[in-house]
């Protein structure tokens, strides 16, 4: 399967722009197949051969290391990028045709089945879920990208039958000109804005899941975002519109009618159904997946099984324990004002939140106007960054709201004020960086300091 890949890779001067765990699996998929080929890796991490000692070793590895790693890329004919690397503010006009990433090589020399699915919100969860759904229906599937191994890692032992799902970031597709054979764009939102020049460019990022698409593959998306309405799309006979609101008068549409899922007519799932998953966004996120399971002819009751069965991902509305009467949610996952919110309407019995993390210049009033109006919230407390504004936007509010510097003296004092047989969320509307590595280290900081001395 990967012969194509090698010899497209053989004679090429390549740069391996980022290491982290995918540059790092790049690296190592190279140094397999060409022990000998000189290779040079970029990165903004001045330490890097301190911790990589194996690195050091290589004696046809170049590097570039620290603030000026970005330096002389122009000279290579292909720049592997890894998704974290930001070049918002670089000159693209002669590299631009030179960046890949192990997820656009995959597209392009790898001939097997994909589903990508990206959006805002959402996307792990629905990612894992159709991998599920996959695996309980006998099928060879590969959860890849964002949430699972790095693509490289399983490119090996990838067959022609096998059907990968690929959780796909912004930052992925920032660059891609090739598309997977089923695109699931779930949502779109305001996020990111640190690492592109405008919202429109984080749009348009997302959109590159389907731009590259056959005319016969297929574009399940969301009929109701805002967002997703107001750009200008060229949407295919195939494509399959999903609408939590409204029945779209389309060749595909996917609908509720009467607490039913429907399909062009066709009635599919309750909605009601007893399951792990809970809210009218993981309801969306279904939907999306019945899609999915219709175009692949997956059999439908088996699916319906496999969605009741599958429990949520850590992180992502997480129930952590029950202590002193009070039920602890981690959300750590929820980055945007959107997922909080809906975690919020989905537990429904929410006492006390904790809100509040990095500062990316995403729009709170809408969050801060909900945390008002919510008449079941009745603590509200606030961390940095965002929790200064979300605290000086409720000055005069009938609520109790607090501010802490550190996750656990806000989780010492949720325990403090939550009302018995109520809830007490974790749910930043933030992200984690510059005061925890990642949102996994913040959610299991959270569950470490709930459980801690009860």
């Amino acid at each position: 399967m990967i012969e194509k890949l090698l010899n497209y890779l053989e004679d090429k001067r390549i740069l391996i722009l980022g290491f982290g765990r995918e540059g790092e699996s790049t690296y190592k998929l190279l140094r397999k197949y060409f022990p000998e080929k000189n290779l040079f890796i970029a990165d903004k991490k001045m330490n890097l051969l301190d911790e990589k000692i194996e690195l050091m070793e290589d004696p046809y590895l170049e590097v570039s290391l620290g603030e000026n790693y970005l330096n002389g890329i122009e000279e290579y004919d292909l720049i592997i990028k890894a998704p974290g690397i930001s070049l918002k503010d670089v000159d693209l006009t002669n590299i631009e045709n030179k960046i890949t990433s192990q997820l656009e090589l995959f597209f392009e020399f790898i001939n097997v089945y994909t589903i990508g699915i990206t959006g805002t919100k959402g996307k792990s969860t629905t990612s894992s879920l159709m991998y599920k759904v996959l695996i309980d229906q006998g099928k060879d599937a590969f959860l890849l990208g964002n949430i699972g191994e790095p693509i490289f890692n399983y490119i090996e032992v990838i067959k022609k039958d096998s059907i990968v799902v690929l959780e796909l970031s912004s930052h992925a597709l920032e660059f891609v000109k090739k598309s997977p054979n089923i695109a699931i764009l779930l949502d779109i939102y305001e996020e990111h804005l640190d690492h592109y020049k405008s919202f429109a460019r984080y749009i348009e990022a997302k959109f590159n899941v389907a731009k590259f698409q056959s005319e016969n593959d297929f574009l399940i998306y969301n009929y109701d975002n805002e967002n997703m309405r107001n750009y200008d799309f060229n949407y295919k006979k195939n494509d399959y519109a999903v609408s939590l609101e409204t029945k779209p008068s389309l060749k595909n549409n996917v609908y509720i009618e009467n607490d039913f899922i429907y399909i062009n007519e066709q009635k599919q799932m309750n909605i009601n159904e007893d399951m792990n998953l809970k809210g009218m966004h993981n309801i969306n996120n279904i939907m999306f997946i019945l899609s999915a399971c219709k175009i692949l002819n997956l059999n439908l009751n088996t699916a319906i099984k496999s969605m009741k069965d599958f429990k949520p991902l850590e992180h992502r509305m997480e129930f952590v324990a029950t202590v002193n009467e009070v039920d602890y949610y981690n959300d750590s996952i929820a980055t945007i004002p959107e997922s909080t919110m809906n975690a919020v309407n989905a537990l429904k019995n929410v006492n006390t939140i904790l809100v509040g993390g990095n500062d990316r210049g995403v729009d709170l009033s809408e969050l801060i106007e909900f945390l008002r109006n919510n008449e079941t919230i009745e603590n509200i407390i606030c961390l940095p960054k965002t929790g200064e504004y979300i605290k000086e936007g409720l000055v005069g509010v009938n609520k109790n709201v607090a501010f802490f510097d550190k996750l656990e003296e806000a989780v010492k004092y949720a325990k403090e004020v939550s009302k018995p047989n109520t809830i007490c969320l974790l749910s930043p509307a933030a992200s984690s960086y510059g005061y925890f590595k990642n949102f996994e280290e913040r959610g299991k900081l959270f569950k470490q300091y709930v459980l801690e001395n009860n």
